[in-house]
Order: structure tokens, then C-alpha cells, then sequence
């Protein structure tokens, strides 16, 4: 029986991509620099701020200069944080049926709890998550299982009794390291829509939509 689900938050519960990729495009025009394709930038959301740096302006940065862009690009997102962020396709269908089946759902990340916390209030699904985990509530981020399993905690389930949905390897390894089910998705900010496939995982989806029929098969419900 599946009594939780958790997600990743970029690129597997919402679509962030546009609003990040707005704010390194605002930190490029600020440095004199032209703005990247939205094409381009969307593969590279999911490996958080400091790949975006570099995507930017290079591998070959001095360290400072590095974190000064950082930390621009970061003061950026956060004042246009949700202006075209999105639950992706099925989503909102998902938790709502979870809801409806007493399932409880969550959220592992590995985005600060600064902007998780601020992009998350413009957003309310069916019924609030049970876990809201950061990297500022563990010791070690994914794809170390502590985030993961204190989610368990705060759900009052078993690892064995939760399933981890997610866009990145690291996701599918933490999952692997908490002796979580997982579900790879090909939706997210990936290079490619198979890349997915090959992560091990011990379901694969498309869409958001193909979520649900495997809980409810796990839960005899289907």
C-alpha cells in the first residue's frame, strides 16, 4: 500500500523553468550580456543556480565573481518568483485524487527553503503537503536519503509504504538510497524526453497524468 507520495519540486511538481530562466536573462542584460533562449536555459534548471551561472557566463570564473552572479540571479528569482511557474500537466488531477484516497503528498528538494517556501504560497492544491523538506531541514541534500525519510517521518508511513516522483537522476539514487519506490519522469527539465529511461527507476512516466493509474494499482484500487 502506498500511503505517501513525495515529489522533487522543479521540474516534477511545478514548472519553474520560465521564471528562473527570466532571472538569469535579467542578470545577463545587467552584466551587458545577451539573453539565452528559453530552449536553451530549460535543460539546465533542475542542476540549480550555480549551473545557471555557468551556463551564463562560463566555467572559467573567478570564484567571487562567480557568487556574485549567483547571488544576483538569486535576488532576481525571488522578486518575480511565480509570475509563469505552473503545476504541470496532471498535477493538480493527481493530488486531488490522492487527497480523495487519503494518500498524503510532499515535497524533497533541493531548492533552498527560502524560495520553496515563497513559491509554494502561490499555489494550493486540493490539501497542503505533509512535508515540505529543503536542504536547511537535513544535514545532507539528495541524493542523500535523510530528506526523504524524514518525510516518511512527518507522513507517518514506512519507506516501503511511499513512492518518490522525480526529473533528476539524484532523485531516483535517493529514492534507491531510502529503499523508496521512485518514478522517473520525462516531462522535466531533461536534455531529452528518454533520458529518464535510463535511470533505474522503478517506474517510468510521460506525463504527470500516468502517476495515479500506478498508485492505484499498488493500492488495489485500479
Amino acid at each position: 500500500m502506498i500511503k505517501a507520495v513525495f515529489f522533487d519540486l522543479d521540474g516534477t511538481l511545478l514548472d519553474t523553468s520560465k521564471d528562473l530562466g527570466g532571472a538569469l536573462n535579467t542578470v545577463l542584460e545587467q552584466y551587458g550580456k545577451p539573453a539565452l533562449p528559453f530552449e536553451t536555459i530549460r535543460p539546465h534548471v533542475s542542476n540549480g543556480a550555480n549551473a545557471l551561472v555557468k551556463l551564463g557566463f562560463g566555467e572559467d570564473l573567478h570564484p567571487d565573481t562567480h557568487q556574485a552572479y549567483r547571488l544576483n540571479l538569486l535576488d532576481a528569482y525571488l522578486a518575480d518568483i511565480a509570475s509563469h511557474t505552473i503545476a504541470f500537466a496532471g498535477i493538480e488531477a493527481l493530488i486531488e485524487q490522492c487527497t480523495a484516497n487519503d494518500i498524503a503528498w510532499g515535497i524533497v528538494t533541493n531548492k533552498p527553503a527560502t524560495y520553496t517556501d515563497a513559491l509554494m504560497q502561490h499555489f494550493e492544491f486540493a490539501s497542503p503537503p505533509v512535508a515540505q523538506i529543503s536542504p536547511d531541514h537535513v544535514s545532507r541534500a539528495k541524493p542523500d536519503p535523510e530528506g526523504l525519510l524524514m518525510a516518511c517521518e512527518m507522513a507517518n508511513c514506512e519507506p516501503s509504504e511511499a513512492l518518490y516522483v522525480g526529473d533528476h537522476e539524484r532523485d531516483i539514487e535517493a529514492g534507491r538510497n531510502a529503499d523508496i519506490a521512485t518514478v522517473a519522469v520525462g516531462y522535466g527539465f531533461t536534455p531529452t524526453t528518454k533520458c529518464h529511461l535510463a535511470w533505474g527507476a522503478d517506474y517510468t512516466v510521460s506525463s504527470a497524468r500516468e502517476i495515479w493509474p500506478i498508485i492505484a494499482r499498488l493500492n488495489g484500487l485500479a
